[in-house]
């Protein structure tokens, strides 16, 4: 895992002197990236520099140092991530006459790149990857991300010159970064809890989005094109198969992709939550190790929210060395100040606390873990998607004017009402959400509607709203479920859980793999009848056929529950006073983004008890953590 910085000139009056040390010093700002070594390339005459930090996993030795020169002297490659297959690419590239000096994968790329040309290569490597390609040949540089969005990548255009990088810090390095919020992205951002590719927080600056290839060359405008199209895949017949047969061809999919997640020159360990994901992933790990897997949780103090016990029950049966950690509320306090450094583009899905703490404790013992992200996504294990299908079959039997009426009337409800019915500690918020999508005009609406878990009144004054989640599903797709997996893996599943992994990992310089998301674990599993793909009427139930011959029923029987952490009682308590500094009037008024006066009223309403606003008010927090960091620091 690395991080990677650079730029080309569009122009020839953009050109600069020294473009490699320019993009060394971008480069050297992701530092915790690669904390390893750095190293720099330039062509001073095409205007390009590449810069690179790396962290070390295969081939621990000078082989592996980058930019690496092709064997040709063709290409030039800034690479940040890992192609699991590269073995097998190079046995391949071996017979065919080619020969290697190194035992890394980042030459065995550039010598299938060489060979079979980029778009050819790139739909062959199997793996997660950012990377910037320059032919020195052609003066043309490719910027490419990994199909599924595992590791970010971000560009803009300033003066004439390309600039990219892992994340935002390393543009804003570069001279000509021009700093302007984006009031549409700050909107999202406190509606959503992330923001939306291919936006970001700054005007003109882009995330590149998953499976997209962008070309530049001077006197050309920048074009994107994409090489793997998950909607593409989803629209296919689904294959006739019964669910034994396709339970063994999981489990041998998922032992493959773990497999070749395993392979390190370095140690390794994995997340452990005690959930179907994990639990599977670490399973699958364990019958492949001759050695007890190092496994590691996160707890809380509050039983509310403590799910640890079902991980230690796993831990215990595969016989793993478990590691637990305890998130407390004075932890929490000693953390917050420090999230704008994790997180260069404000972001606030407040698991990014556990996320931290869990990946710290976890690299005082490995330098790679391997997780569960993308299984609720591909298996539909969210609550979320049943819970609203479930609310919009009936709904779908009432008029339009007659739902908008009942969500207003929920609206009216006062929130204590709302936790006389329920013990859930989110329950008014929830119910907020639920009254939205009532008032939606359709299904489709109403998941888009739920998509806002935050305020749901604008707080931007600015902003026109009209920055959402792109919309990925095929026409053809025909329930609702199914329209809700695609769109999150398309969209929340790299914006946000992607990003969280990447970012808390990446800040102790530990590197996270996501074998659920292999591209032929996804392909498979969404060439599935979908009552087989996602468990009728049980979620997730071909995922637990394959971790039911691992792990007795008993441990994995249990209701779904979400990676949350109590915000609610948080900032009534021990985070009130860094809180109350964040949205003091002064404060919120320096940034000139935000209704002041709302958000003022919705603090004293969360501190009084009338309406609990943890999300919502957490979305605000860190919109003005990050500015005071990245725009007033």
């Amino acid at each position: 895992m690395c991080g990677i910085a650079g730029l080309i000139a569009l122009r020839d009056t953009a050109r600069i002197a020294a473009p490699g040390a320019l993009a060394r010093q971008m480069a050297d700002t992701l530092v915790l990236r690669g904390p390893d070594g750095s190293g720099a390339w330039e062509d001073a005459d095409a205007g390009v520099g590449l810069g690179h930090r790396r962290l070390s996993i295969v081939d621990l030795g000078p082989g592996g140092a980058q930019p690496m020169l092709s064997a040709t002297g063709r290409y030039v490659i800034s690479f940040n991530g890992e192609i699991y297959n590269f073995h097998e690419l190079r046995s391949e590239l071996s017979a065919r006459g080619l020969t290697f000096r190194s035992s890394s994968d980042t030459e065995v790329m550039l010598a299938a790149i060489s060979e079979w040309g980029l778009a050819a290569a790139v739909d062959r490597f199997i793996g997660m990857f950012a990377f910037a390609l320059y032919d020195r040949q052609t003066r043309t540089l490719s910027l490419v991300r990994d199909r599924l969005g595992v590791k970010p990548l971000y560009w803009a255009v300033f003066n004439g010159t390309l600039l990219f990088g892992s994340t935002l810090r390393a543009l804003m390095a570069h001279p000509a970064f021009d700093r302007q919020i984006d009031p549409e992205a700050a909107d999202a951002l406190l509606r959503l809890s992330y923001i939306p590719a291919p936006a970001t927080i700054f005007r003109g600056v882009f995330k590149l989005p998953p499976a997209t290839i962008l070309t530049a060359r001077a006197g050309e405008e920048p074009s994107l094109a994409r090489y793997w199209a998950l909607d593409a895949i989803i629209a296919r017949e689904a294959a006739a198969i019964n669910p034994a047969e396709a339970a063994d061809r999981l489990d041998h999919l998922l032992r493959d992709a773990i497999a070749k997640r395993m392979i390190a020159d370095v140690p390794l360990g994995a997340f452990l939550s005690g959930g179907v994901d994990s639990s599977t992933v670490v399973a699958l790990m364990q019958a492949q190790s001759t050695r007890p897997v190092k496994t590691f949780t996160i707890g809380f103090d509050d039983p509310a929210f403590n799910e640890a016990v079902h991980a230690q029950a796993v831990a215990r049966h595969l016989g793993t060395d478990h590691t637990e950690i305890i998130l407390e509320a004075k932890t929490a306090l000693d953390l917050v100040t420090r999230i704008p450094d994790w997180f260069d583009e404000p972001f606030a899905d407040s698991s990014q606390l556990p996320a931290y703490l869990v990946s710290e404790a976890t690299r005082r013992h490995v330098t790679v873990a391997l997780s569960g992200d993308g299984g609720d996504e591909l298996f539909g294990g969210s609550p979320t998607y049943r819970a609203l299908a479930a609310v919009c079959r009936r709904a779908a039997l009432l008029p339009h004017g007659l739902r908008r009426l009942g969500g207003r009337f929920m609206t009216e409800v006062p929130e204590r009402l709302w936790r006389l019915t329920s013990r859930d500690p989110r329950i008014g918020e929830k119910a907020r959400r639920l009254a939205q999508a009532l008032s939606a005009a359709d299904a489709d609406a109403a998941a888009s509607a739920i998509d806002a878990v935050g305020f749901a009144e604008p707080l931007v004054p600015d902003a026109r709203r009209t920055l959402r989640p792109a919309r990925l599903a095929p026409s053809g797709l025909h329930d609702l479920i199914s329209r809700m997996q695609c769109n999150d893996t398309g969209s929340y599943l790299p914006d946000d859980i992607l990003t969280k992994v990447d970012r808390c990992s990446m800040a102790v310089s530990l590197e996270a793999r996501e074998p659920l998301l292999d591209h032929r674990v996804v392909e498979y599993v969404w060439s599935l009848p979908s009552s087989l793909r996602r468990g009728e009427p049980r979620p997730k139930e071909l995922l637990r056929q394959v971790l039911r011959r691992y792990v007795p029923d008993t441990l994995i029987d249990r209701p779904k529950r979400g990676f949350s952490v109590p915000l609610d009682a948080w900032l009534r308590g021990p985070l009130k006073p860094w809180a109350d500094d964040l949205l003091s009037e002064r404060s919120l008024a320096e940034n000139g983004l935000v209704d002041v006066a709302r958000i003022r009223r919705l603090w004293q309403r969360h501190q009084d008890d009338i309406e609990r606003n943890g999300t919502g008010l957490w979305n605000v927090l860190m919109l003005q953590a990050w500015t005071r960091r990245w725009m007033h620091g």
